[in-house]
């Protein structure tokens, strides 16, 4: 083909473009103007009101922006329904289409869509806000499946969705009914009742069991759930016409149907320039006259680019619609794939064709099929081109390698339709730098069928299985020939990615293998020459350079295994590999997800007791549920964002404004000196500062504030403000603040009990040892960033907000003294929160203040969102903890001595970081008596922004230390960690270190009924039985028990008031001081209402919370808002009661609104206002006695793990939670509330790991965090759920010490995720056996798989570290 006549030809082209753009949303047309190519479609969608749609991270990772786009193929003939993430998809990539977003499915005036409705009964939705992503991710999968998907399809497709409330199980459940099942209630049979009750198959655990008795003995419940069938049997096909679409359904438009797709030249912001060529031949003419311009199919890379890295492309061209680059052809000798063909149409067709070819030939396309699965979520899979993963030339692609290692061939073709063709081999020529001259571009790549006798397979080790990218991973072929009875290497390839700036072929170890025979000397031999073949460097990007340069070996040993099992002909070979070594090869098959909850109802009254569905629910799965972001601003409002320090520590010289003062839509700039009021700030000390004055004490602080009309334009601004520094020496962990003595003021703390000194010295003691133990920090990741919308009222006599705070009396008290306003002007409202979990007690309020300035000065209204980067770099973390201990014990195990000293990194201020020590200190005996205790404490001054609370509240940090010496003790005396706990066991009446008495301690009870649950002695014998007969994988068990104080340690925040009103019809409000942030607190409180009325609980609702209504709240959080508010919520109904009493009493009436009225008519007050104070609680610090609890919480935990020890991969088996939650208030709700703690916690103990620049991680600036996002942070995702997951709450055990027998929930089961951290550590401990290491080790949390993998010493890892390797972590 030749190019182009002449640019005219191009130019007439774009003058006959389209010259309207049209996108169908929710079936309503909309035509889309020209100037939005920067726009994307999320931006787009949540500016016209469709707000469900949420943004939570901006990169594609979490899932919550996602949306639904349907797409006619006209070549096909066919729609394609996929799901998609808003917050990459530009604007202009969807014309043509429809997109359905979660307020298209149904809502609550005309009903809830079968998918939204079995979530939120379900209990799947918590916080809310991830919940519309979710629904969407389902739902693309029903409209795109011709039959019921698979339970593996539904875990497939929510791959790319994040949660951090729910613990996941909850949300599979409610999904899990939409799958292939032998269940005739899901399917519209009316026979369905005339199935025997021994034949139904449980829709949930795949098992035979009962549950469908209850719902044919009521007639109504079946008639419902055949319906619910029959809608889904409904949506589940894609036909066009919409046919078979129930009325609910949205139909492919028909407009779009006959519409001709256009050319489309359009603009945006700053002159970008937007193309959507239709033919190869445009695509090439527009790259000729824009060599810089960049292909675009999906975003995912170019959209990241673009808005974390700050890169400027002037031109986008969208390849989507261009046939040339989208071929998908098989043929005799293999398949050409266009660059433009979506990884998710790949994967479709490789599928495909490995049941259609010889199995010989598909080697490689298996080897893609199980690469691309673990790829990335479904999303970016659905829009991600293979030309822009190849083009983009990451060193960490994941098909890259496999491209090289399977002889595939890059077509590549210029503006001149000049073809040239380059091996993939040889295409990656540097960091991000590939072959490809200016005027060319990859126009398709053809791979090769595999022969017989060549092998080729995949790997890929990342922080998490589900939606990562990788630390390493590779590609690996060998081909075979056959010379006498042996096998000779005629051909192989090695490529690694992870390892060096570019995917790279090992060409020292191919040349060895080629010629000679495969057997175990060549293996030893490859293994021998890879070591200084692939070489990392000390100071390489990206760290963990002994683990990567294992894995480099452990990907070939398992290689060379695995083609040894494949040659099934050759029986001499398979004998050289014992059964025990195959572990290294055998997948891991992963089983859906079982759940089981055990509880018992109580009820009292009408609603108490009862299981309740969260009162917000069904809001949440419509997306009606609104959230600070979700607060339309006034036409004259302001978005604001802040100027932070990019140093950890320095003066300021100078801040220069000029450049952002000449921004596009800049309104302001305000620092330091510009604050009306108070510039020193700070929750319980005032040493913070609002903008930063002369010094910055960490990245991330704020030195001012820029206000703009669009959100785009206050970052922009914000870019060109120019801070000049002077730097000065930083303290970067808690090490370096010990040596300079770097500890903020009055913070030291002491606690004891007994003599600790005499106890060592007097001989009693069988053993006395040291250690230390590191505790790694967490980010909440709360999936809604921090937000803030503030505005004056009165000309700003007054000032009112909407926050996203646990804290609402915080923020008014911030602003007010800022401002210089009395704290009776200043109204802050909070309606619901997308998680907290303490990210926003305190670290919340300094927004609202620093947007209150220029809304406050201008008079306008502001409203400040964080980006997800700027939300974990500047608003703090779970503290690192820092303990040395030295414990005294007998022969036995007894323990009888412990001295310990703790640290934890408070950061640049002072924050709650004292009183999270103190809480660590109180929980540093965890549930063990010990007759002899000193504990000292100490906060750290350190140049990284402040730590904050964090669930637990440093109370996990002062069990896992305690757990880490009780695990010595038990390596030291050759004992089970379990055995050494139960000895050890405080029991009723035990005094702790700090005065308190235990009363109705339930630790036995729990303990007990745990081991039988899991029975755990057969559950020891099958795990050694396993390891004893598996080299390569290893189990291990664990069962850790916890106590968790239930109280503010600080006295006087355990006060609680509340407001009911009781209206004439019956119903009754409450507001009370309390935040809904997911734990479900409303619904508990509207069931203490509901059944002290005695009436119904849709009678009660729950008002926003709100400081004109409730004054002088305290923060939510301590786990006792529960007790707290419901009993100020009692007290208030009770004083209407009493009210309503005389009249109550004269006669029967038929209702309570009956009752109401006639009170109102004897004009009696139906309103009151509830207060409630926790009692008998109180400690002091000078005595080091006293009462800091009102009461504890007891729990404990079994879990079952399997590692893979080349790997460091793990899965956790099984997990079995019993806790003492006196009668609950609502069961399902608190069930929701320890399950979503477990698998955080695990998350804590396992996989989230933050990476700052420190003397551990010197490739990161100093002070900067690395892990600052989804991309690079990673929380627990679906993959991760323990396979079973078994919840028990215990039964006949009511709490005298608060409100209806019930206890708190929120922090206690955190801790008991340590189970799995220590069945890791059981699972190491066998591995090293196996290489005769039988020594105690020291195991840091998170155990990621570097940390896993490095512990399991073994052949792979003794070139590059020795047995007492500890890899780095930031503390």
């Amino acid at each position: 083909m030749g190019s182009l006549k002449s640019e005219e030809e191009l130019e007439q082209i774009e003058e006959e473009a389209s010259k309207e753009a049209i996108l169908y949303v929710n079936g309503s047309r909309k035509v889309l103007p020209d100037g939005l190519a920067h726009a994307t479609l999320l931006e787009y969608l949540r500016g016209i009101g469709l707000t469900g749609t949420k943004l939570g991270c901006g990169e594609g990772g979490c899932g919550a922006c996602t949306v639904m786009v349907s797409h006619y193929n006209k070549s096909l003939k066919k729609c394609g329904h996929y799901a998609i993430n808003a917050c990459l998809a530009p604007l202009y990539s969807v014309e043509g289409m429809h997109v359905i977003t979660v307020e298209g499915l149904g809502n609550r005036v005309h009903g809830l869509h079968p998918v939204q409705e079995s979530l939120a009964r379900a209990h799947g939705s918590q916080c809310g806000f991830c919940t519309p992503g979710f629904i969407m991710s389902m739902y693309a999968l029903l409209r795109s499946s011709q039959s019921p998907p698979s339970e593996e399809q539904i875990d497939e497709c929510l791959s790319g969705n994040l949660c951090r409330c729910t613990g996941y199980r909850p949300i599979l459940d409610a999904f899990r009914v939409f799958a292939k099942t032998d269940d005739s209630l899901y399917g519209p049979q009316p026979s369905s009742s005339s199935v025997e009750e021994s034949n139904f198959v449980c829709p949930s655990t795949g098992k035979p069991c009962s549950c469908r008795s209850g719902s044919l003995v009521d007639s109504d419940t079946t008639r419902e759930s055949i319906c619910f069938g029959q809608k889904y049997e409904a949506i589940s096909y894609s036909e066009v016409d919409g046919k078979l679409f129930t009325d609910k359904e949205l139909i492919f438009p028909p407009e779009l149907l006959l519409r001709k797709i256009s050319y489309l030249s359009l603009s945006g912001f700053s002159g970008l320039k937007w193309y959507r060529p239709l033919r190869l031949k445009q695509v090439l003419e527009l790259k000729s006259r824009y060599p810089d311009a960049k292909l675009i199919v999906g975003n995912t890379e170019v959209g990241i680019e673009m808005r974390l890295k700050k890169m400027h492309y002037r031109v986008l061209i969208s390849t989507m619609h261009v046939p040339e680059l989208n071929v998908l052809n098989v043929n005799d000798d293999g398949v050409e794939i266009g660059a433009a063909v979506r990884l998710s149409d790949l994967l479709t067709a490789f599928r495909k064709v490995v049941t259609e070819r010889a199995y010989h030939e598909t080697s490689t396309c298996k080897a893609f099929i199980e690469q691309l699965k673990w790829f990335a979520g479904t999303q970016i899979k659905n829009v991600a081109s293979v030309g822009g993963n190849v083009c983009t030339a990451s060193p960490i692609s994941d098909l890259n390698p496999l491209w090289m290692a399977s002889r595939a061939k890059f077509r590549v073709i210029d503006n001149k339709g000049n073809l040239r063709i380059v091996s993939a081999e040889n295409f990656f020529l540097g960091y991000r730098k590939v072959d490809l001259a200016s005027g060319e571009i990859l126009l398709s790549v053809f791979l090769p069928w595999s022969r017989r006798l060549e092998y080729v397979k995949e790997f890929k080790q990342a922080h998490r299985r589900d939606d990562d990218i990788a630390i390493v991973n590779a590609g690996m072929r060998v081909f075979l020939e056959k010379k006498d009875d042996d096998l000779v290497v005629a051909d192989a390839s090695i490529v690694y990615g992870g390892v060096a700036p570019l995917s790279i072929a090992a060409r020292q170890t191919k040349e060895y293998l080629i010629g000679r025979t495969w057997n175990q000397e060549l293996l030893q031999g490859a293994l021998k020459v890879l070591r200084s073949d692939i070489i990392i460097k000390e100071d390489a990007p990206g760290g963990m350079v002994e683990f990567r340069r294992s894995l480099t070996l452990s990907f070939f040993f398992k290689f060379f295994l695995w083609v040894s099992h494949e040659m099934d002909a050759m029986r001499s070979i398979k004998q050289e590999i014992p059964l025990s070594q195959l572990s290294a090869i055998r997948p891991f098959q992963r089983p859906s997800v079982i759940g089981c909850q055990d509880y018992e109802i109580v009820k009292r009254g009408t609603a108490v007791g009862s299981p309740e569905v969260h009162l917000s629910a069904r809001l949440q799965v419509t997306g009606e549920a609104e959230y600070a972001d979700d607060t339309p601003l006034p036409p004259n409002g302001l978005n604001a964002a802040l100027v932070l320090s990019r140093k950890p520590h320095a003066r300021i010289i100078s801040v220069d404004a000029s450049g952002a003062k000449s921004s596009p839509g800049f309104a302001g700039i305000f620092l330091a000196n510009d604050v009306p009021a108070k510039n020193k700030i700070g929750p319980v000390i005032y040493d913070e500062e609002l903008f930063a004055s002369e010094f910055v004490s960490c990245v991330g602080q704020v030195i001012g504030v820029v206000v703009a009309d669009t959100q785009e334009n206050a970052k922009l601004a914000v870019r060109k403000v120019h801070v000049e520094y002077e730097e000065l020496p930083a303290i970067l962990s808690i090490e370096d603040a010990i040596k300079a003595k770097s500890f903020h003021p009055n913070t030291e703390k002491f606690l004891g009990k007994g003599d600790v000194d005499l106890c060592f010295q007097s001989g009693e003691c069988y053993k006395v040892i040291q250690g230390e133990v590191q505790v790694g920090g967490q980010e909440h990741f709360y999936l809604e960033p921090q937000s803030t919308v503030i505005w004056t009222v009165d000309g700003g006599n007054e000032v009112h907000m909407v926050s996203s705070t646990q804290a609402p009396q915080k923020h008014q008290k911030y602003v007010s003294e800022v401002l210089g306003l009395p704290m009776s002007k200043v109204v802050c409202r909070t309606k619901r929160l997308g998680g907290g979990f303490g990210g926003k007690e305190t670290r919340s309020a300094f927004l609202a203040a620093a947007a209150s300035v220029p809304s406050y000065l201008l008079n306008r209204p502001v409203k400040i969102t964080l980006d997800r980067d700027i939300d974990m770099m500047t608003t703090g973390q779970r503290h690192s903890f820092l303990g040395k201990y030295k414990v005294g014990f007998t022969k036995e195990g007894k323990v009888l001595a412990l001295d310990l000293e703790i640290y934890n990194n408070a950061g640049n201020s002072l924050d709650l970081s004292p009183a999270i020590l103190e809480r660590a200190m109180f929980h540093s005996d965890n549930v063990y008596e010990i007759p002899n205790i000193r504990i000292n404490g100490r906060v750290c001054f350190t140049n990284f922004p402040s730590n904050t609370a964090f669930r637990g509240f440093g109370g996990p940090q002062g069990m896992l230390i305690a757990e880490n010496w009780i695990q010595r003790i038990a390596v030291e005396l050759k004992k089970s960690p379990e055995e050494i706990r139960e000895m050890n066991f405080q029991g009723e009446g035990s005094l702790l270190h700090y005065g308190q008495q235990l009363q109705h301690c339930t630790l036995d009870q729990l303990w007990n009924a745990l081991k039988g649950s899991c029975n755990f002695l057969n559950a020891r014998k099958e795990a050694d039985q396993f390891n004893l007969q598996n080299r390569w994988k290893k189990r291990g068990v664990a069962m850790v028990p916890t106590k968790f104080g239930i109280s503010f340690t600080t006295k006087f925040l355990n006060q609680a008031g509340a407001l009911v009103n009781v209206y004439t019809d019956g119903t009754v409000l409450v507001t009370h001081g309390g935040v809904e942030m997911g734990q479900g607190l409303h619904t508990k409180v509207a069931q203490v209402a509901a059944s002290s009325f005695n009436i119904p609980l849709t009678s009660v609702f729950i008002s926003d919370t709100s400081t004109d209504k409730v004054p002088n709240a305290s923060p939510t959080a301590a786990s006792a808002s529960s007790d707290m508010y419901g009993a100020a919520v009692l007290d208030a109904c009770e004083q209407i009661k009493a009210r309503m009493e005389p009249i109550a009493s004269r006669k029967n009436f038929s209702s309570f609104a009956e009752l109401v009225g006639a009170c109102y008519v004897e004009r009696i007050d139906l309103s009151a206002h509830g207060f409630h104070i926790v009692p008998e609680i109180g400690f002091d610090w000078n005595t080091g006695k006293g009462n800091p609890f009102r009461y504890f919480t007891y729990g404990a935990a079994y879990a079952e793990v399997e590692i893979d020890t080349l790997t460091g991969d793990f899965h956790t088996r099984a997990a079995d939670v019993f806790l003492d939650l006196g009668y609950s208030i609502n069961p399902a709700i608190d069930v929701g509330q320890i399950e979503g703690a477990f698998v955080q916690g695990l998350g804590w103990v396992a996989l989230e790991e933050l990476k700052w620049g420190d003397a551990a991680h010197k490739w990161i600036p100093p002070g900067c965090l690395y892990t600052c996002g989804p991309g690079s942070y990673k929380i627990p995702s679906v993959n991760d759920v323990p396979l079973k997951f078994s919840v028990s709450l215990l039964k006949g055990h009511p709490n005298v010490k608060a409100i209806h027998s019930s206890k708190a929930v929120g922090e206690p089961p955190f801790f008991l995720a340590s189970s799995v951290f220590f069945a890791i550590k059981d699972a190491i401990v066998a591995a090293r056996a196996d290489a005769g290491f039988t020594d105690w080790f020291p195991l840091d949390n998170p155990a990621t798989p570097e940390r896993i993998r490095m512990a399991c010493l073994d052949e792979f890892t003794a070139p590059f570290v020795g047995s007492d390797f500890r890899p780095k972590l930031s503390v």
